[in-house]
């Protein structure tokens, strides 16, 4: 039987963290050939990430050449340089409608603001966020200013407001969100790692996605969604894959992105973005 004709890849778009990462929170020198080895071969590389599109930045940059960064889950689209393409922020006036529905949870919503001063990330406090999160927060500190409440820091559209905690805390809030009214006028994303019992709900605007991001980059660089390739691993990459004429599951990819029928690739721990490549350039 003859195989349909596929157009070869002219877009990669990765996840960064449970993706391109290893457990040790490094790119795998396989990894890293891979995408040299794509870029090289005149394949587009795109990195589509939850984090701030600063905390991207020194994994980005390890890769030795200029590209562009959707960042935020898909709030924000910036080359390295710091050109941007496109941000879709969220209106101050829902988040603060979303900050009052969400009373019970103010310990654990964190801000973030398209800036790169302090007050980029904003919370109350750091009582009730546990440890995985914490970590996070003490990297970005010269970014985080306290605001009480945190409803004052709304002088400006934010990227989006984030709700972190425990597993058993975020199906807390994310029963809470769904009861608020508020889900029809936003777009609510989990990410959720229960090795490290730590789960992120962000809550961005109506529309905005890794998925709709990509689908916009893709059209503005003229590509077909059948030259697109995109790996990921969690729920928040589940609109990328879906765009995506080649969508690719990590190894360790969640449950939410199993029984679709996607190709699955090899774990984090086992170069598993290198794995998904190997058949698309040689070498």
């Amino acid at each position: 039987m003859v195989k349909p004709f596929t157009p070869s890849i002219r877009l990669l778009a990765s996840d960064i963290d449970g993706t391109l990462l290893n457990p040790q929170f490094q790119i795998s020198e396989d990894d890293l050939n891979a995408l040299r080895r794509a870029h090289a071969a005149g394949i587009e590389i795109v990195l589509v990430t939850g984090r701030r599109h600063t905390f991207a930045l020194p994994i980005a940059r390890q890769l030795g050449f200029d590209f562009w960064v959707i960042s935020s889950n898909g709030a924000v689209t910036r080359s390295l340089s710091g050109e941007t393409f496109h941000r879709n922020l969220m209106p101050r006036e829902i988040c603060r409608e979303l900050c009052g529905a969400m009373q019970a949870f103010r310990g654990n919503t964190v801000l973030t603001f398209d800036k790169e001063t302090r007050g980029a990330i904003v919370l109350e406090h750091l009582d009730d966020l546990n440890a995985s999160i914490r970590r996070w927060l003490e990297k970005n500190m010269p970014f985080i200013e306290f605001v009480v409440p945190i409803e004052n820091a709304l002088a400006s559209d934010p990227v989006q407001a984030m709700f972190c905690g425990s597993m058993t805390r975020m199906s807390e809030a994310l029963q809470a969100l769904e009861g608020s009214g508020i889900g029809n006028r936003v777009t609510i994303l989990r990410t959720e790692y229960p090795v490290r019992d730590l789960s992120m709900i962000d809550v961005l605007n109506a529309g905005c996605s890794k998925g709709h991001a990509l689908e916009r980059w893709a059209a503005h660089r003229g590509f077909r969604r059948e030259q697109v390739m995109a790996i990921g691993d969690n729920h928040n990459d589940v609109e990328m894959l879906e765009f995506a004429g080649h969508p690719v599951i990590m190894g360790n990819a969640c449950e939410e992105l199993r029984g679709r029928g996607w190709s699955v690739t090899l774990g984090n721990d086992q170069c598993g973005v290198a794995a998904a490549l190997a058949d698309v350039v040689s070498g």
